[in-house]
């Protein structure tokens, strides 16, 4: 009976170690430090304490996130909104804060599930990178040590990454992101196959190939409702807000979009700029744009007349390619660029900024203005990503839509040319048998680099713009 006693104890002392590590049950540390309570020690005793000891896990670990890398070169940035707050539950890819550098609004989600437990910033706040934005309290302990890379964290363009509407948010990982941004596709339009409804790689690429382009189907139209079942629209306009005269000066650190402003300008002062106006009568393009305006907006899309410009001189590049070039700081190459990415200055909130339509040389005149209305939907939210307002070859600003005739545009380095619009005004002209009418009369005014642009070169550059957009048919026949 003892040998069968002690064949019985050794299988237990045998299973009792199988049973602690599929129970993940750790040792005690007052067992393995002798702790009083080993007074009467057995063969057991050890493994019976580890089996009863609770996990570390319950309460969960103490995470510093930090602020990624966003790249550009980027240093600093603001903070300008907190999604969360101390004591909220957040999961993985959840919008964490929104910041802005100099150069885009950048959104920062959470790499982790758990509580936030302190925010190191205050709104309009300056943080490095690589400092710490949050400590977030994980749901459960991580596996080995705090990852100290937390700089990794997905941090993608803005309206790529917190496209939140009525409280839900998209969920996709940094790679599904980017692959959208790269192709601009809205998350919020994507139906995700994974779990939870998350965006998958897959469904970018079947809704890659399910898209018809940015013109509507047909059935998806809506039809003109009644005029008797139309509802009065309350007026959404905002009450203008009075400034306060408080008599005491005050000062005030410049912003990202700021800073970035002074050092585009700082660079384009050593540039000699080439300065050229002219006038162009539009009454042609009025009465075209007329007729297309409500096909247009049928689709879905406002048609304005700077797809007619943007088209024109992307139409004009390839005569002149020159135009369409960048220099090196040095002055010393010149590089040719195959596509014609054409930026608008556009007024926003945070001031001037200047996003560019890409590949305009490929795009119809159609769809430059999809591309247009995204922008501009973009730069009234602040939402403008860095893919959005970088490449930009060649610039056109439209000025003339707040005010004014005549300009004196300031080139964007790299480039080597930039155009500024004035407003169309009502004029009177001679026709071609002497007789006065009304026309449509727009002033531009071009600056050039006159390092590597001459006279001649912009003259006959503005000359062929102002022949399409005099007689917009004329650009059918060069379309492609």
């Amino acid at each position: 009976m003892a040998a069968v006693g002690a064949v019985r104890s050794l299988r237990i002392l045998r299973l009792l170690p199988q049973v602690s590590s599929r129970c993940c049950f750790k040792p005690c540390p007052r067992l393995q430090g002798g702790h009083a309570l080993h007074r009467h020690p057995s063969p057991f005793t050890s493994q019976q304490w580890r089996a009863f000891r609770p996990s570390r896990a319950a309460s969960g670990q103490v995470l510093q996130f930090k602020l990624s890398d966003i790249g550009e070169g980027i240093m600093e940035v603001t903070v300008k909104e907190w999604y969360v707050k101390e004591g909220d539950k957040v999961s993985q890819f959840d919008s964490i804060c929104e910041v802005q550098s100099d150069k885009a609004s950048v959104t920062i989600t959470s790499r982790y599930d758990g509580t936030i437990r302190k925010l190191y910033y205050d709104v309009d706040a300056v943080a490095l990178v690589g400092s710490p934005l949050v400590d977030i309290e994980t749901d459960r302990e991580q596996d080995g040590a705090p990852e100290e890379d937390v700089v990794e964290t997905p941090a993608v363009s803005h309206e790529h990454t917190h496209q939140e509407i009525k409280g839900h948010k998209t969920q996709a990982t940094p790679a599904v992101r980017r692959l959208a941004m790269e192709n601009n596709i809205k998350l919020s339009e994507v139906v995700g196959t994974g779990k939870d409804g998350r965006i998958l790689k897959e469904d970018i690429l079947n809704f890659l190939a399910k898209q018809t382009g940015a013109i509507l189907p047909y059935d998806e139209v809506k039809q003109p409702v009644p005029a008797a079942e139309k509802k009065p629209v309350q007026s959404s306009t905002p009450a203008v807000q009075r400034p306060v005269f408080t008599g005491k000066d005050r000062t005030e650190p410049l912003n990202g979009f700021q800073k970035a402003m002074v050092k585009t300008m700082t660079a384009a002062l050593k540039i000699p700029h080439l300065g050229f106006c002219e006038e162009v009568d539009l009454t042609q393009l009025v009465r075209l744009r007329s007729e297309l305006k409500g096909l247009s907006e049928s689709r879905g899309v406002k048609l304005s007349y700077m797809p007619f410009f943007i088209k024109a001189a992307s139409l004009c590049l390839l005569q002149f390619p020159v135009l369409n070039a960048s220099v090196d700081e040095g002055c010393q190459n010149l590089t040719y660029k195959a596509s014609h990415n054409i930026g608008l200055a556009m007024d926003t909130p945070q001031g001037l900024l200047v996003p560019n339509v890409k590949g305009v040389q490929a795009l119809s005149v159609f769809d430059v203005a999809v591309e247009l209305n995204r922008l501009q939907a973009l730069g009234s939210a602040g939402q403008l990503g860095t893919a959005d307002l970088t490449g930009g070859t060649f610039t056109l600003s439209n000025i003339g839509s707040i005010g004014g005739t005549y300009a004196k545009p300031v080139i964007l380095p790299p480039e080597v040319a930039i155009g500024a619009l004035g407003k169309i005004q009502v004029l009177p002209r001679f026709n071609s048998r002497g007789e006065v009418v009304k026309a449509h009369i727009m002033s531009v005014s071009w600056s050039a680099d006159h390092r590597v642009i001459d006279g001649a070169t912009m003259c006959r550059f503005s000359n062929l713009w102002r022949s399409y957009l005099e007689n917009p048919a004329s650009m059918v026949l060069d379309l492609k």
